[in-house]
């Protein structure tokens, strides 16, 4: 679980290349249909039974084209401390530059497995450049070709076998694992503070886990579950904490670890780009979600028209997932701090309930019988039966038809609507295939 490996580098190297060619080993975790490029700075990996996550690093700096070494050290400074492995980008045509050599300054004093990765050797007469890399004193450069995908299959092998061994957690598989995750300063630590409260003893901490401590156990008020903690969330990092992207890198984890995520957002500041790559990497990974407004306190209008508002703008910001629990609440004064525990439950409950199929198929064959899928070059698609799948991480309905690849994604969206109007499924997401019977 959670293994994350980071892509460090100058600008123009082929550092978004090479992470979209490694990550369409499986082609469904970067989705374009939004737009973003941010999708493209975040994917999973799965090579020879291991998973782990890609980060691109250059894509979350303000100013992407940004050559300030300033800028880029600090991604590189960040990738140090939060990766369990670096690749480090460089260009085999251009040689070493001094930006290459600031980059290598930094990597120097890390002990984390590293690869320099020589980009751009689209063919094996330009292999022998890449000694000139030999100079940054790293180890051997490794020769890919990110366009047309030459020795991109070795360089997983390689990193595949340079990733630390993972530790089996000793976790109650049947206890809630929650993750309190947004921007800096939105009130994360004084949240976790809240909930733990002083009352230190209720808390046990399970080690074994990758970093100092992910899982903090926690039973109170008759509820009981894990914290998961963003590892660090307590100790300042090195980097001072205004970094927005640092945030998101350290946000990932937490998120892979949990099944249900407390997003916080600043009620004083609104919603953020921030706030939204958060939500992203939240749906990617199909977790649950609660949103807390934090610093309800300090908001002068409560009045139930500004809250309404409020929810109003989080579903659009965050459309087309808009079915998730909105709380207001402050972390300070311990306003409805309660509440948010029992919904993240209820929402975690969500994610495991389980439809009968007598009763899926009696509610939602009439619903779908008046409004049918839209028919394709005259072809009238048919839905016959539909069935929950077993027991997944996200409740899952196969949908059988007799021409499932001509539904597209507005029908699949209003069968989910449909599903949430007649079960209670508000904060988890959910899958929706449509199969050949």
């Amino acid at each position: 679980m959670g293994n994350i490996v980071a892509i460090v580098g100058r600008p123009n190297v082929g550092k978004s290349t090479l992470f979209n060619r490694l990550t369409q080993t499986r082609l469904a975790i970067v989705n374009e249909e939004a737009g973003t490029t941010r999708d493209r700075q975040y994917g999973k990996v799965d090579w020879g039974n291991r998973e782990f996550s890609l980060v691109d690093t250059g894509g979350w700096v303000v100013h992407s084209d940004d050559v300030f070494e300033e800028e880029i050290n600090k991604q590189v400074q960040i990738a140090v401390e939060e990766a369990d492995l670096i690749l480090f980008v460089v260009d085999i045509l251009h040689g070493v530059t001094d930006l290459d050599e600031e980059v290598t300054k930094i990597l120097r004093r890390t002990d984390k497995p590293l690869l320099v990765v020589a980009n751009k050797a689209d063919n094996f007469e330009q292999h022998p450049l890449s000694a000139e890399f030999y100079s940054l004193g790293l180890g051997d450069p490794f020769c890919v070709s990110a366009i047309n995908g030459s020795s991109t299959g070795d360089l997983l092998d390689k990193i595949v076998e340079l990733l630390p061994e993972e530790k089996a957690e000793d976790l109650d598989e049947e206890l809630p694992r929650i993750a309190v995750i947004g921007r800096p300063n939105a009130g994360k630590s004084s949240l976790i503070n809240a909930f733990i409260g002083e009352e230190r003893h209720i808390v046990t901490e399970i080690a074994g886990t990758t970093r100092d401590s992910i899982y903090t156990r926690y039973n109170k008020f008759g509820l009981h579950f894990y914290l998961v903690d963003t590892a660090g969330i307590r100790k300042k990092g090195k980097v001072n904490e205004d970094l927005e992207y640092y945030s998101v890198i350290r946000s990932i984890r937490a998120i892979e670890y949990s099944d249900v995520c407390l997003l916080m957002i600043d009620a004083t500041r609104g919603i953020e780009g921030q706030d939204i790559n958060i939500f992203s990497l939240v749906e990617k990974n199909k977790k649950g979600l609660v949103v807390c407004v934090n610093k309800w306190d300090l908001v002068e209008d409560k009045s139930q028209r500004a809250i309404t508002y409020y929810r109003d703008t989080i579903r659009e910001r965050f459309a087309p997932f808009t079915d998730f629990p909105i709380l207001f609440i402050s972390a300070l004064t311990k306003q409805r701090i309660f509440k948010v525990l029992e919904t993240a439950k209820a929402v975690y409950e969500n994610r495991r309930k389980r439809i009968p199929t007598a009763k899926l198929n009696e509610i939602m064959l009439p619903l779908i019988e008046t409004t049918p899928p839209p028919a394709w070059k005259g072809k009238y698609i048919k839905i016959k039966y539909i069935t929950q799948l077993p027991a997944g991480a996200v409740p899952s309905f196969v949908f059988f038809c007799n021409l499932p690849q001509w539904v597209k994604e507005p029908y699949k969206r209003f069968l989910e609507n449909k599903l949430r109007e007649h079960w209670d499924l508000t904060g988890t997401p959910v899958n929706i295939y449509l199969r050949e019977k």
